[in-house]
């Protein structure tokens, strides 16, 4: 075998051409030198952690809120009533019924509370009078009476006439008596049979 003994001047150049052929022949499966170990962790002192300015900005995503405008309920008493539970509407409170206007005695006639006083002056049976001509209206009994004084032995009614005093009369019979426009009932306060004539005495004596 004959060596052949280059030139002085070829030798920079044969080992740069040396030096190329040798990286590319580098064996593709070999893995790369490992580099600097990456940290984690706390920081390694002498370090300084990047500023904000070297940190990128990453956009946060932001929640789209809707647009539509709030319901306002509606405030109580705002505004017509509705109907009620039954649906007849809006209840309403009734008017005050107009006062219960009795038709006047005759003005000859005794009132009912000078009969009591006349009974109890000839010693009859007429304690606890009571005020009753309320119910001589159409909302009580509707007799058309002008006064009415209850007693515990006689109940005392006053008509505005005769004619009217007559009709009652007879519709109670023997539990009553009439005097002008004054009938007693008997019935009402369980007059005993035996004590009647006297109260119908006292009460034909007054004028």
């Amino acid at each position: 075998m004959t060596h052949r003994i280059l030139p002085a001047a070829m030798l920079p150049a044969v080992v740069l051409l040396a030096a190329t052929l040798t990286g590319c022949g580098a064996d593709p499966a070999r893995p790369p030198a490992a580099g600097p170990a990456a940290t984690t962790g706390a920081p390694v002192a002498g370090l300084d952690p990047p500023t904000a300015q070297e940190i990128p900005a990453v956009p946060l995503a932001t929640a789209t809120t809707p647009t539509t405008a709030p319901t306002t309920a509606p405030t109580a008493g705002s505004g017509p009533s509705g109907p009620d539970a039954d649906g007849t509407g809006p209840q309403r409170r009734p008017a005050d019924p107009p006062p219960v206007v009795l038709p006047p005695r005759q003005a000859d006639a005794p009132s009912a509370r000078q009969v009591v006083a006349a009974f109890r002056a000839a010693g009859l049976k007429a304690t606890n009078p009571r005020d009753r001509s309320i119910e001589c209206g159409p909302d009580g009994l509707g007799l058309g009476c002008s006064e009415l004084v209850v007693t515990d032995g006689v109940a005392v009614y006053v008509f505005p006439d005769e004619s009217s005093a007559g009709d009652i009369a007879e519709v109670w019979n023997e539990g009553a008596y009439r005097s002008g426009t004054v009938v007693l009932n008997y019935l009402e306060t369980q007059t005993p049979p035996a004590d009647r004539p006297r109260y119908e005495k006292v009460l034909a004596a007054l004028p």
